[in-house]
């Protein structure tokens, strides 16, 4: 089965460069979008018609101790690759206490279904090849969507398989064992994520181009540990956003113009966690894990904006009178709708 996902993706790399060679993308870091956008459509279908109602009948006839104990159990599987590139990255306090979390779990957590570890204060990391080499200095390459797997990009996409080889359940000998034990922690992957697809899925008027921004933050916030530096004008994704425009868009309603209105929209001084507001049509920013600012804006509506600085600005894109929602780009490149 391993053998046939990794056939599976030197062909994905391969039609992608040969498309990307065909097609132009108006996004420097997405020049294969028309083959992306092809393999986001197929993933979204498979996604709807058979993953996700298979996972949400795993929630549903699953109690809640028994799903924790099934991730649980994969998590201590992953553990030591874990280690191993925290220790490749030069972070050999972190890779001891992965070995720890290993030992203690294994032994004291029933073969890993307990997280005894992360009671007795031992810290869960999430490393793997891709962040290892990101670390040493080998850039993402353009944006990739991969069949079955989704979102990736061309360093970390040729980096899973490295991730692959590195399983245990590799040493797993019979076959219908093992690839149980896949297929169980794809279910068991998919089903702890319900929520944040469900919020995607309210969040975002183009679904393809949220999720594209979206993990290229997450993944820069994973090499840099949550630490990441502010980018550079010249380092942002399209170099004409560096500076937020302040260009007129006008609002279409039907056959009938609407009164234009500023793209540009000033913030006001962030304010403390406790007294913003994130409003439901916005709580795509709560996919993913960031530290964040909370910030109010001119129109009073308060957002959580990960790494943003605290004078980020914001880019109106498109408003719509009929739905009343808007979608905002901001100047640190996170991308929301709002109502």
């Amino acid at each position: 089965m391993y053998l046939k996902l990794r056939r599976l993706l030197g062909c994905v790399l391969l039609l992608a460069v040969l498309a990307g060679c065909a097609t132009t993308s108006g996004n420097p870091r997405d020049p294969f979008e028309g083959f992306n956008r092809a393999i986001y459509s197929f993933n979204d279908v498979l996604d709807s018609a058979i993953v996700k109602p298979v996972a949400e009948g795993y929630r549903f006839v699953l109690p809640t101790p028994v799903r924790t104990g099934v991730t649980n159990f994969f998590s201590n599987l992953a553990d030591p690759w874990i280690a191993v590139n925290n220790a490749l990255q030069g972070k050999f306090a972190d890779a001891v206490q992965d070995l720890m979390r290993v030992f203690v779990n294994t032994f004291l957590g029933f073969g890993g279904l307990l997280d005894i570890a992360s009671e007795a204060g031992l810290q869960k990391h999430n490393e793997d090849f891709g962040q290892t080499i990101g670390k040493w200095g080998v850039g993402s390459g353009p944006y990739l969507v991969l069949p079955f797997f989704g979102p990736s990009s061309v360093r970390d996409g040729l980096s899973q398989v490295v991730d692959w080889e590195a399983s245990p359940l590799l040493m797993e000998k019979d076959i219908s064992v093992r690839n149980s034990l896949i297929a169980l922690q794809g279910v068991s992957t998919r089903a702890n994520l319900l929520e944040a697809s469900n919020l995607l899925e309210e969040a975002a008027l183009d679904k393809y181009s949220f999720t594209r921004d979206a993990f290229f933050q997450y993944r820069r916030n994973q090499i840099y540990d949550g630490n990441a530096p502010p980018l550079e004008p010249d380092a942002a994704i399209e170099p004409d956003e560096a500076e937020p425009k302040t260009a007129v868009l006008p609002i279409q309603s039907g056959d009938v113009a609407a009164a234009a209105v500023p793209a540009a929209i000033a913030p006001l001084p962030p304010v403390p966690a406790s007294a913003a507001v994130v409003t439901p049509s916005a709580a795509g920013s709560e996919l993913i894990a960031f530290p964040v600012t909370y910030t109010v804006f001119a129109d009073g509506v308060a957002l959580r904006t990960p790494n943003a600085a605290p004078d980020v600005t914001a880019t109106l894109i498109t408003a719509s009178p009929v739905t009343a929602t808007a979608v905002v780009r901001f100047s640190d490149d996170v991308i929301l709708q709002i109502r």
